[in-house]
């Protein structure tokens, strides 16, 4: 199954073109990743949230 369903970063709007049939503006995939127990990026992802979270209380 393919992921169809996208949404517009601009205006909200949702479709299943590859651009936003209202304002042009660039799409992201509506669906959330899927989840994996073997996560093989997590300690990276993490460590980018608490550099992140570091950054910003600076």
């Amino acid at each position: 199954m393919k992921m169809r369903m996208r949404k517009c970063k601009p205006c909200g709007a949702y479709t299943m073109n590859d651009k936003c049939p209202n304002c042009s503006g660039d799409l992201n995939v509506v669906y959330p990743p899927k989840y994996s127990i073997e996560d093989r990026y997590g300690k990276y992802r993490r460590k980018l949230k608490e550099e992140a979270n570091i950054i910003k209380n600076k």
